[in-house]
């Protein structure tokens, strides 16, 4: 099984910068796209921002410009740099990864979903 550990949510005024970590381990044939998704209070999640193993890039139309997704392929490590928080960006931050399987190969695909990180912009 993946497992997926977030870190670097918190608490932070309007204007200002977090950075998120997500680290995937575990058995896996290949580790495939990987993103970040956020659900509000009372709200759906709604995709942040998503990266493939290439490094190709999307971006809600809401955090584009603002914030920047990468990768350490050799890290399996995804980070969300959140740059000009606004109080709307208030959610829990949840990393999501896909992969593929030793046993079955690169013909099936699963994911996998962290605990989420809170974070929180004050206005």
């Amino acid at each position: 099984q993946v497992q997926l550990v977030e870190s670097g949510g918190g608490l932070v005024q309007a204007g200002g910068s977090l950075r998120l970590s997500c680290k995937a381990s575990g058995s896996m044939f290949r580790l495939n796209a990987m993103g970040w998704y956020r659900q509000a209070p009372g709200e759906q999640r709604e995709l942040v921002a998503t990266v493939t193993s290439g490094g190709s890039t999307n971006y809600a139309h809401s955090v584009t410009g603002r914030f920047t997704i990468s990768r350490d392929n050799a890290k399996n490590t995804v980070y969300l740099q959140m740059n000009s928080l606004k109080p709307e960006d208030t959610a829990v931050y949840y990393c999501n990864a896909k992969f593929s399987k030793v046993v079955t190969g690169p013909w099936a695909e699963y994911e996998n979903w962290g605990q989420g990180t809170q974070v929180t912009v004050s206005s």
